[in-house]
């Protein structure tokens, strides 16, 4: 009952709906396919969008926390960084393109279509979480800090996107298995410079995060009756 208080909250309730019904077509959207082909080889992509549900659910804790006068402690920091953790799970979906070019290539089109529709809801998802995340930052720490915080956010889930796609790591596999982590960092250094790719991947994505994020964040701040009040303003000239 927590969670769902804190999900349908009024004054988050307009993106908390679209992004539960979004989330709902595309989960009946993957069905149709499987029933359609007869094989459950794009169920991942539940499981994918699931994940990306959890940013949402630490930044939702991390803002009433917040409200509620924590400013600091271990269940906050605790908070924080489990969400920091999950975030790249978030855009992650957009790299299940790569199957259109095996796994799905007998339907190519409507897979495309499938897996855009539910890497936008990922994405979509993970920003309003760094919405809630840096409207903290922002009041304890002032919006120029709130936004090299987002360009932080950005770069290190380009990392975390890396890492997922190529390594094939999971967020938990930090806390699980963190000897797969040192064995992959120990490849690395020992030709840190034979693939520009852990360099190049990362910090694309990274831009494509953030340009994302900036349009995303700039469209809520357009008030909904800009039109309305700029006819209002100008009137029409009479003939």
């Amino acid at each position: 009952m927590k969670l769902f208080h804190l999900f349908f909250q009024r004054e988050i309730l307009a993106p908390m709906l679209a992004l539960t019904f979004s989330s709902g077509i595309c989960a009946l959207l993957v069905l149709a396919r499987i029933v359609f082909v007869g094989n459950v080889g794009c169920a991942f992509l539940v499981w994918n969008l699931l994940l990306a549900w959890l940013p949402l659910v630490f930044a939702l804790l991390i803002r009433e926390r917040y409200a509620n006068g924590e400013r600091r402690g271990w269940k906050l920091y605790s908070l924080g960084a489990a969400w920091l953790l999950f975030f790249p799970n978030a855009p992650y979906i957009f790299t299940d393109l790569i199957h259109l070019t095996s796994k799905f290539r007998g339907h190519f089109w409507v897979d495309m279509v499938l897996i855009l529709l539910c890497a936008l809801t990922g994405l979509m998802i993970g920003f309003v979480s760094l919405f809630l995340v840096q409207s903290v930052v922002a009041d304890r720490h002032g919006r120029i800090l709130s936004w090299l915080f987002v360009a932080c956010v950005a770069g290190l889930s380009g990392v975390g996107v890396f890492i997922g796609r190529f390594l094939r790591l999971n967020s938990w596999d930090i806390l699980l298995r963190p000897q797969n982590f040192f064995q992959h960092a120990d490849n690395w250094a020992a030709a840190p410079f034979a693939d520009a790719t852990p360099y190049v991947f990362p910090a694309l994505f990274a831009v494509f995060l953030f340009i994302a994020y900036l349009m995303f964040y700039a469209l809520t701040q357009w008030p909904l009756n800009f039109q309305i009040e700029k006819q209002r303003t100008n009137p029409p000239a009479q003939s």
